[in-house]
């Protein structure tokens, strides 16, 4: 049974400019000139006979009953569930791909055939993203599994998503047991994120890391990537109530015991209620623990796989509501996040921190909305912003303090996704957007040269399709 999962590939200006003002007379060209009726995504409507906004508010973003069949482990509850009531003929399997013109532009480069050394650089042309192979559903009765090879736009492939659950144990839905690698339990799904730009196809507040942060280029971590471990999570028959909690390798999601043999848990919950006929509200909170190596064993001077020593902590937290006003909904997070020194100085843990190393702490707010226009037009907009509370290094008498708002963050997402068509055999969708991210204090031209901020915008046109 293929069920509507869709993960975001690893492939994904000034202004938008003409670039902008032709997307927008082709979307307008198309949403004027179709009438059709959206249906489901392929396999999923293929299977139950149901229309794609039984399950989406707007492909590939869920409505509750969508949130519902992928609690109860892509089932209904009938004998369709059971893949041996499959026609012989039924091929479980959907690609998605997107074709693509983008423009991506940084405000500073360092470059050497400029007379200051830093200019500004632009590049554009067209483009491919990466290819998703997404099959999902059920083994059999009560055992649900997914698996997404993801290639990138070079067709290098590793798997985004590899699990097998079990579900509704002791006949509850309260209690059901995944195993593999998947994504966090978030409500506000990067993989379902309705943004696909090189700026704006993440959440930022996922995956920010403070400026200088040594650690992070050799230990990366998101919230938003999928994991690898044990996940126990339990619902409501209508979802409404929703729990999860998850034992994880700390490896961030990365095969082979390539770091350490520590261990992160992650736990999040959420409850939604009825607001008349403004729609169903939902507020959450989700707190992810985690630790890195600092150092590893060598063996001839090369790291040992799997053997990371010294490891240290960090943590993530947030709470968030999802709130509707028919048509119009708009999200809004808070996180609180930071890690120890030594990740962010890249100390060993056997070895002394710099002088006045402390732990750095930082905040988070994200907002972001939606007009369904209809279930085939669907406008977007998001703005995230990420402030420092406590740098890393204060300084000392030869080396100045870090600016308090160094490596602050703002981001700004804003596009529309138009479905000309969306049957049982294939989903069509134009997307067009613009995303700009402004960093604080993070572009230094040389050694000597005053920090500087650092802009980068992105224009993304693109045909996404899965069949």
């Amino acid at each position: 049974m293929q069920i509507c999962v869709f993960e975001p590939r690893g492939d994904r200006g000034r202004s938008a400019g003409t670039v902008g003002l032709w997307a927008a007379l082709i979307l307008g060209a198309f949403a004027f000139s179709s009438n059709q009726q959206a249906h489901a995504i392929p396999a999923f409507a293929r299977k139950y006979g149901m229309p794609c906004s039984a399950c989406h508010e707007a492909w590939p973003k869920l409505n509750n009953f969508g949130q519902v069949f992928k609690d109860n482990g892509y089932q209904l509850g009938n004998d369709k569930d059971s893949p041996i009531y499959h026609e012989p003929s039924y091929w479980p399997v959907s690609f998605r791909i997107t074709p693509n013109w983008h423009r991506e532009n940084t405000n500073r480069v360092a470059v050497d055939q400029a007379a200051t050394g830093v200019q500004g650089v632009t590049t554009q042309g067209f483009d491919l993203s990466g290819l998703d192979i997404l099959t999902a559903g059920t083994l059999m009765k009560n055992i649900s599994f997914l698996l997404t090879p993801s290639a990138n736009s070079s067709a290098q492939f590793h798997f985004e998503s590899a699990w097998v659950r079990f579900d509704n144990l002791l006949k509850s839905p309260w209690l059901n047991v995944k195993m593999g690698k998947f994504e966090l339990d978030n409500v506000l799904s990067e993989k379902r994120i309705l943004s696909l730009s090189n700026n704006g196809g993440l959440y930022q507040i996922y995956h920010f890391r403070p400026f200088g942060d040594v650690g992070a280029a050799a230990n990366p971590f998101g919230i938003g990537d999928n994991q690898l471990g044990l996940e126990v999570m339990g619902h409501s028959r209508n979802s409404y109530t929703r729990y999860s909690v998850a034992v994880l390798s700390s490896t961030d999601g990365n095969v082979g015991l390539p770091a350490s043999n520590g261990y992160d848990v992650s736990l999040a919950g959420s409850q939604a209620f009825e607001a008349g006929s403004l729609g169903l509200q939902r507020v959450g909170a989700f707190a992810y623990f985690g630790q890195e190596p600092t150092y590893a064993l060598t063996s001839g001077g090369n790291p040992i796989p799997g053997a990371g020593q010294g490891n240290k902590s960090f943590m993530r937290a947030g709470m968030y509501g999802m709130w509707y006003l028919k048509r119009f909904d708009i999200t809004t997070m808070f996180t609180h996040a930071s890690e120890s020194a030594f990740l962010a100085t890249g100390t060993a843990s056997n070895a002394i921190l710099p002088a006045g190393a402390r732990d750095p702490v930082w905040n988070g707010v994200l907002l972001e909305s939606h007009f369904t226009v209809s279930p085939q037009f669907i406008l977007v907009n998001r703005y995230e912003l990420i402030r420092m509370s406590q740098q890393a290094l204060p300084g000392s008498a030869s080396t100045p303090p870090a600016p308090s708002n160094q490596g602050d963050l703002d981001a700004l997402t804003f596009g529309a996704r138009w479905y000309p068509f969306m049957h049982s055999r294939a989903g069509f969708a134009i997307h067009n957007e613009y995303s700009i991210v402004r960093s604080r204090g993070i572009f230094q031209a040389n050694s000597t040269a005053p920090f500087q901020d650092s802009t980068s915008n992105s224009v993304f046109v693109g045909f996404d399709f899965i069949f």
